[in-house]
């Protein structure tokens, strides 16, 4: 008989810490390959992102959206014929006449409440939208967490419009009894830091610059039977204006600010100002029709023009702070939307999806989009295309 008393304590202890080696072996070399793979992409990321940027949103998308759009990144609401939409970070801010809902990106619903609203209206900022009824009493701030703070005007002082700014202060401009109306401003935390009655002028808007230091306000007034828009500035810490400048020949019908700067968009041109009221560069329009607008964008602000009042003639435009064209794109076709974002714009004809950089140059196309009839893009370059009762995410 064979004895294997050796072959237990010695050969075969041999042969698995061979195998040990072989396995450590491997899994080094998996290791190695994993990390050499990760410094190529990473590199190319890199590379891209030196070139333009875009890079690193490709990045950024990878990792919130796993890479891919799905089914599950379909977002489904009532359809309603005055549905207003925001993003709000990743969620999705659904308002109509009868109800106020926050959506998750995968479509569950984070809060909602029911509202009575004739005009439901909604803007974004510092990561929060404002939806309030234009010409009534309810307004609501809400946030990726839902419900920030609500008012309620009496029924005789309505509100007329609402902003926020980049760090979330809240400016309401509202009818006021005896007055030609009044703006509040409510910091991040909800306290009311400003309130000011007009009795000279019309106030239909207002904003309070990023570095919350001071109040733009939009007046509206007449001079030799012609409406005039102005923009009358407060600091927040004083009770009379510090100064003001007039928008000539146009009404103004949005306020923001970009690069430090007071933006107005009227139905005649774009304006620049400072906080001091020094009126610094304006683009105008040439007798084209604003047809779309938006400020959003980093460094630039689009719009649509149109050659007639009616029709689809005319072109895209983004406009720099210095008030000079930085690109134009003639446009024979119909756009339903535009939305601008970080270093993109997404304008959305009635059969396409065009994803655009600042130069107008294209960045992703999308085809077959006739189901959308909205658009918004955020800064990562990913849009949320809006159907009537469904929005679908789109990866570049």
């Amino acid at each position: 008989m064979t004895d294997k008393t050796n072959d237990i304590w010695n050969d075969d202890d041999g042969e698995e810490e061979q195998v040990r080696r072989q396995r450590r072996s491997h899994r080094v070399r998996h290791f190695f390959l994993f990390f050499l793979t990760l410094v190529v992409v990473l590199g190319v990321v890199l590379v891209a992102a030196w070139r333009d940027g875009t890079g690193f949103d490709v990045l950024r998308r990878y990792l919130t959206y796993g890479g891919h759009a799905s089914e599950e990144s379909t977002i489904r609401y009532d359809a309603s014929a005055d549905n207003r939409f925001a993003l709000v970070g990743e969620d999705l801010v659904v308002l109509s006449g009868t109800m106020l809902r926050v959506l998750d990106q995968s479509g569950e619903e984070v809060w909602s409440t029911a509202v009575s609203m004739a005009a439901p209206a909604i803007s974004t900022g510092g990561g929060y939208a404002v939806a309030y009824d234009v010409g009534g009493t309810e307004l609501y701030v809400v946030g990726p967490e839902g419900e920030r703070m609500s008012l309620t005007a009496a029924e005789e002082e309505p509100f007329i419009s609402a902003t926020l700014n980049a760090e979330g202060w809240l400016t309401v401009t509202a009818e006021r009894k005896g007055y030609k109306g009044g703006v509040s401003v409510y910091d991040a935390g909800g306290d009311l830091v400003f309130d000011f009655n007009s009795s000279q002028r019309f106030v239909s808007d207002a904003y309070v610059t990023d570095d919350c230091e001071t109040l733009a306000a939009v007046t509206l007034g007449q001079e030799e039977s012609v409406f005039v828009s102005s923009v009358v500035l407060y600091d927040l810490t004083e009770t009379d204006p510090k100064a003001s400048y007039d928008i000539v020949d146009g009404l103004v019908i949005g306020i923001g600010e970009q690069d430090s700067q007071i933006v107005t968009v009227s139905d005649t041109s774009l304006s620049y100002a400072s906080e001091k009221g020094e009126l610094e560069a304006s683009y105008g329009y040439d007798g084209s029709y604003l047809r779309g607008y938006d400020f959003s964008g980093d460094g630039f602000t689009a719009l649509l023009l149109n050659r007639y009042q009616a029709g689809s003639v005319g072109r895209l435009v983004t406009v720099g702070p210095d008030g000079e064209e930085i690109a134009s794109l003639d446009v024979n076709e119909e756009v339903l939307d535009i939305s601008a974002a970080g270093r993109y714009l997404a304008v959305l004809y009635t059969d396409a999806l065009v994803i655009y950089n600042k130069d107008l140059q294209t960045y992703s196309t999308l085809s077959g989009t006739e189901h959308a009839r909205e658009v918004l893009v955020r800064s990562d370059g990913s849009a949320l295309l809006i159907g009537s009762e469904q929005a679908h995410l789109f990866l570049p």
